[in-house]
């Protein structure tokens, strides 16, 4: 029992220093190397629900044009913690990264709970916790971003299921409903996770027949049946409730492509795909080859449980690739949802390994390699600084009620960083005198030149500021 107790202080210190090291620069802006774009959406959606409107289902961004800018997304929960926060201290950017943060190390801590519940070795579950937290999960998890958020609410949930199973207690069946429907309502693929429900059944009754299960276990039965509340909201959130933000506002959220077409663009980008895999996942390649050994191991020991759950899970995701396509291949934290089943065979692959001190080294290269490749993400580029000026120089020319069209390009940094509404814009449409005079009859007083990614701008009539980063020109 003493040393049961002693490695479960011991994950929970190596979550704690995780949480630790990733407060560095957390109050940055969003401006680090990846995916700062993506960031500056849900900030819009946090700063609107502070500024304009606080309803949770009505969630709106900058790039409104003439609208509201209200648009269809994932349940925006953690932009509305982010406003709940911003309501009591007043409006920063950091707060969602914080609030993530959080959220993902308790998501990281109930995985490690889940293993060790589950009977894995302890030092399978030591193993694991670790290669998860210096994964890809190590920098996305302090992104204002949904990813780990759901995720992680998930892993709560489910462990609360599987403590329903073994013990019976109503309370646990209350917890499980609620961490996963929050979970799945952040963000669908943690959806995919509600699979590995039929392994723990299986787990929780090991001396019953299937039929026994389903005969005279009520248990399951109701955790299954239960199981379709969080199904139906999310069903009411995603396909009832976005069509409806859609009628307002026009198409936004990204709810996949046919499974045909998905399979036929993942094919042809094979290589693109599988990066994800063997480097984007842990964010380097070593613990991959770990990851292959576990895999190939669980097969020939017949490890049953670690069997059922890593393919139960691997069918899930096959068919969320399937129904992403290209959206898969394009971005890098699509992979953040099968990264813990991942971890959970590399952990085995760590553990079977019989000589202590080279699972030590294998944890130690891991953490390094990983940690390392990830580091840049902690810290602001400064080629990129110039953007915190631009409120600043839209309030000298303007007032907040102005709205702009800056050469965004499909990025909403810029809308963002000037702290005013209107259009985000290409280089190409600024360019083009016929879309400035309609935007101009629209309600539009202000065009925007990003300097650095429109150097060969047009010269505008009304130039009211012109630096080495921005014109600001203002038309009638």
């Amino acid at each position: 029992m003493g040393e049961i107790k002693k490695r479960i202080l011991s994950i929970e210190l190596v979550i704690f220093l995780l949480f630790a090291i990733r407060l560095i620069g957390i109050t940055n802006p969003p401006l680090e190397t990846s995916h700062s774009w993506r960031q500056c959406t849900g900030l819009m959606v946090a700063r609107n629900f502070y500024e304009v409107d606080n309803s949770i289902f009505y969630p709106r961004i900058d790039d409104t044009a003439e609208g509201t800018g209200i648009i269809e997304m994932e349940f925006p929960l953690l932009y509305y913690i982010h406003y709940l926060i911003s309501s009591i201290f007043g409006y920063s950017h950091w707060y969602g990264r914080l609030i993530n943060l959080i959220v993902s190390s308790f998501g990281l801590l109930f995985f490690a709970k889940t293993v060790r519940r589950l009977k894995f070795s302890e030092q399978m579950v030591f193993a694991s916790t670790i290669i998860f937290g210096v994964s890809i999960w190590f920098s996305f998890s302090r992104k204002t971003m949904s990813d780990t958020f759901c995720i992680s609410f998930m892993f709560i949930g489910l462990y609360y299921a599987l403590h329903f199973l073994l013990t019976s207690k109503w309370r646990y069946l209350f917890f499980y409903l609620f961490f996963a429907t929050i979970g799945i309502l952040s963000k669908i693929p943690a959806g995919i996770y509600l699979i590995v429900l039929l392994p723990f059944i299986r787990f929780a009754y090991p001396d019953d027949t299937i039929k026994t299960i389903i005969v005279k276990r009520r248990q399951p039965i109701i955790l299954l049946l239960s199981t379709a509340i969080p199904l139906i909201l999310t069903y009411a959130w995603y396909f009832l409730w976005n069509a409806h933000l859609m009628e307002l506002s026009g198409t936004w959220y990204n709810i996949g492509i046919p499974f045909g077409d998905g399979f036929i663009a993942v094919v042809s980008h094979l290589h693109e795909t599988l990066r994800h895999f063997y480097f984007d996942a842990f964010q380097g390649y070593a613990i991959f080859a770990v990851f292959l050994l576990g895999l190939l191991f669980a097969f020939l020991k017949k490890n049953r449980a670690l069997i059922a759950i890593f393919l139960s899970v691997f069918g899930m995701y096959l068919l969320y690739i399937f129904k992403s396509g290209p959206f898969f291949y394009e971005q890098n934290y699509y992979i953040i949802p099968f990264v813990p089943a991942m971890a959970l065979v590399a952990g085995y692959g760590v553990s079977i390994i019989p000589k202590q001190w080279i699972r030590v080294c294998i944890i130690a290269f891991t953490i390094t390699e990983c940690v390392v490749n990830q580091q840049h993400d902690f810290f602001i580029k400064d080629s990129q600084t110039y953007k915190l000026t631009l409120e600043n120089v839209m309030d000298s020319v303007s007032t907040p009620q102005d709205k702009i069209a800056i050469n965004g390009n499909g990025n909403h940094q810029l809308i963002y960083f000037s702290h005013r509404k209107g259009w985000n814009s290409t280089n190409q449409q600024l360019a083009d005198a016929n879309y400035v005079q309609n935007i101009a009859s629209r309600g539009c007083s202000y065009l925007v030149i990003d300097k650095h990614t429109f150097p060969a701008y047009p010269t505008y009539k009304k130039i009211i500021f012109d630096n080495k980063d921005f014109v600001v020109a203002k038309i009638e």
